[in-house]
């Protein structure tokens, strides 16, 4: 049997379209919009592609999209007064800023100045406490797909054993803390796995769901799953392969393997990847709508 697929790009295009519809609406009645604003600094060719999809898919939905552009020797100074002055703009509901960020300017500085309230990446900490503590909160967009997914294709994840390959801020611990929570989808038993984690396999083929986000190409293969497991897989890597572009993309999970055994399977790409945007667009609509005020 073949897993069901989640299909991440049908579902992020429908995020998009209610967000649309809300967003219209909005417009309707005070002709106001929700604004997005996105820093990039340096010419990191995926970033600048990134930011660039982020622009497009705002402007798609209504969403006001604004880009500072600045060079690789823009000081930590110079940056920090930039997210002063938006922090400050109160035309302004989202503002992120593109990682990676050149090595001398600190990143966590970075992300702290950032006004929890335009926080739309969810990497504050007072977002990323509020939510460990299950309070309303802007939560990652990555994380924020992967539930959503989990939700759409009502996934049962109650009283389910949950396991997480990878322990990063941005992903793999909030997932873990996501899933533990009295919410649905949530309320499942977590296990976190990481690099030092002894044994993998004995603990990945417990799992009932497994979420992927170990930073490793086509790391999971079938004999570390158990039959009918739910698999989310957060990777994304090129990997050089005999095609026109000599390359292909592929994910954390062995696909053609694992996909004949798990009973739900996110592809790579078209699974978690489209969802990131859709989400960071719903955290922007949000912002606007003043839900998570700090």
């Amino acid at each position: 049997m073949i897993a069901k697929i989640i299909d991440g790009k049908l579902i992020a295009k429908k995020v998009k379209e209610e967000i649309k519809a809300e967003v219209a609406e909005l417009i309707d009645d005070n002709n106001d919009t929700p604004h997005l604003v996105a820093i990039i600094v340096g010419e990191d060719a995926a970033s600048q592609t990134y930011v660039a999809s982020k622009e497009k898919a705002a402007r798609n939905v209504g969403i006001t999209s604004s880009v500072y552009r600045y060079p690789a020797e823009t000081t930590e100074e110079e940056l920090l007064n930039t997210i002063d002055f938006i922090n400050n703009d109160d035309e302004v509901n989202g503002l992120i800023v593109q990682l990676p960020l050149p090595d001398h300017i600190n990143v966590n500085k970075v992300i702290e100045h950032i006004s929890p309230d335009k926080d739309v990446d969810g990497f504050h900490p007072i977002n990323v406490g509020k939510m460990a503590i299950g309070q309303p909160s802007f939560i990652s967009a990555t994380p924020a797909g992967v539930m959503e997914l989990l939700k759409r294709y009502k996934v049962e994840t109650e009283g389910k054993h949950c396991v997480v390959l990878g322990r990063s801020n941005i992903v793999g611990s909030p997932l873990s803390i996501l899933m533990s929570k009295k919410t649905n989808p949530g309320n499942a038993t977590v296990t976190i796995c990481h690099s030092k984690t002894h044994d993998l396999p004995s603990i990945t083929k417990q799992a009932d769901i497994l979420i992927c986000a170990i930073g490793s190409p086509e790391f999971v293969t079938a004999d570390m799953i158990k039959k009918d497991a739910v698999v989310i897989d957060v990777g994304i890597h090129r990997v050089p392969a005999d095609t026109e572009k000599g390359y292909k993309i592929v994910g954390d999970v062995n696909f053609d393997e694992v996909s004949r055994k798990a009973s739900f399977i996110t592809p790579v790409p078209g699974g978690v990847g489209p969802m990131t945007i859709a989400m960071l667009l719903k955290n922007t609509l949000l912002s606007f709508k003043k839900e998570f005020n700090q």
